[in-house]
């Protein structure tokens, strides 16, 4: 499977010094399009040289290897904030930022990321102007986490 020999590649760049704070988010493989598109943040924040590390490094795999074949597109970088959160490191690095949560029964919450642990997060829910009150989501419960951006 293409992703997962990429994912391979992706983790020899990260054992590296410089580059084991970095961890793999997303790596989807587009047949049709014969694009790549690999998804890696960083607990120090993904720079541009960071993502040309990685491209190049990607890259050069694939020239080798001809996994894909000698014409594709590929695409590295930090997933965004219009791409849900997937890992507890990224929920970790958005504390303090408002969140709307989508919950597996429909829900929607949208507070303040307080706290995360391994199981769950903690997001403080404005109730009106002067009240607000923590809600504990267990990670099992939720279905989409998306960052919003305030301006």
């Amino acid at each position: 499977m293409v992703e997962d020999k990429v994912r391979k590649v992706v983790e020899q760049k990260i054992g590296e010094d410089d580059y084991n704070d970095c961890y793999i988010v997303e790596i989807v493989y587009n047949t049709s399009k014969n694009h790549l598109a690999v998804y890696i943040d960083c607990d120090s924040g993904l720079t541009l040289a960071k993502c040309q590390v990685f491209s190049r490094h990607i890259e050069s795999y694939l020239d080798d290897s001809l996994l894909i074949g000698e014409k594709y597109g590929l695409d590295v970088s930090s997933p965004g904030v219009e791409r849900p959160l997937k890992m507890v490191r990224q929920y970790k690095k958005n504390i303090g930022r408002e969140l709307n949560v989508i919950m597996t029964n429909g829900d929607t919450k949208t507070g303040e990321l307080i706290r995360v642990s391994e199981d769950e997060v903690v997001l403080n829910v404005k109730k009106s102007k002067k009240e607000s009150v923590e809600e504990v989501l267990p990670f099992e419960l939720i279905k989409k986490s998306l960052v919003q951006i305030k301006f």
